[in-house]
């Protein structure tokens, strides 16, 4: 009985895992049959809340991609500093810069929730190229987002203000919920998480939550951010 239950949760595992390789481009151009395989054939894993699916320094040996849940790129400091830069949820993949360039993971990812991750070794990753010669295409097309992302991040910290730096991330962070108007930010992300993904201090980023919510662009429960005022938000975005 246990055997059996066991191999439906995998087959169950293995279709899921398929559904969101097909969503994503970088394995569009396999095919049905190579991603069928490729979801059988690697490992997939899942975290609870709070544990680290990589650490900084540790070898960049495979790809992940986020089946289910939510995590947070964590970057730290030869003094013991944490810096969160970035989120992530279902459907993204990270871990593809230090794959390609064979070099250690210059960030820690930890599981905000629950998260189911698929994982591609490098070696999969390379016999897949050879087969699939678009996917080298495709993972050139990643990069270039990668290196657009960082282009506009530093173009935000340059010309936008405080306020609308904070209010284009929580649209961003929206958007991962997968909408925007009402969207409850309640993740496991604090002020300090806000407040190093732009670049801050926390009480800086207080200050601004406060303005945001008394221009009823917000609204603050305890810990949680709903977002009333997706327009405006995007308006105060757009200040330079």
């Amino acid at each position: 009985m246990a055997r059996e239950r066991d191999r439906v949760a995998a087959s169950a595992d293995t279709q899921r895992i398929a559904e969101v390789l097909r969503t994503i481009p970088l394995f569009k151009v396999l095919g049905e049959e190579a991603i069928a395989a490729t979801a059988r054939t690697e490992p997939s894993r899942r975290y609870a809340a709070g544990q680290y699916i990589c650490y900084q320094g540790a070898p960049g040996d495979r790809l992940y991609v986020i089946v289910e849940g939510l995590v947070k790129i964590v970057f730290g400091s030869e003094r013991g500093d944490e810096m969160v830069v970035n989120t992530m949820g279902t459907g993204e993949i990270f871990g593809e810069l230090a794959l390609l360039t064979e070099s250690p993971r210059s960030a820690s990812v930890i599981a905000v929730e629950p998260t189911h991750v698929f994982m591609l070794p490098r070696a999969r990753l390379v016999q897949l190229m050879s087969e699939h010669p678009p996917l080298a295409d495709e993972l050139l097309r990643m990069l270039g987002q990668v290196v657009l992302r960082l282009t506009e991040q530093i173009s935000d910290l340059a010309f936008l203000d405080l306020a609308g730096r904070l209010a284009k991330r929580l649209l961003q962070l929206g958007e991962k919920h997968g909408q925007a108007e009402g969207a409850v930010l309640d993740r496991g992300l604090t002020q300090s998480d806000l407040a190093a993904m732009i670049g801050a201090s926390r009480p800086a980023v207080n200050r601004a939550l406060q303005a945001l919510a008394a221009r009823g662009l917000i609204t603050l429960h305890g810990h949680t951010i709903e977002l009333r005022d997706v327009a405006g938000l995007r308006r105060r975005a757009e200040l330079r």
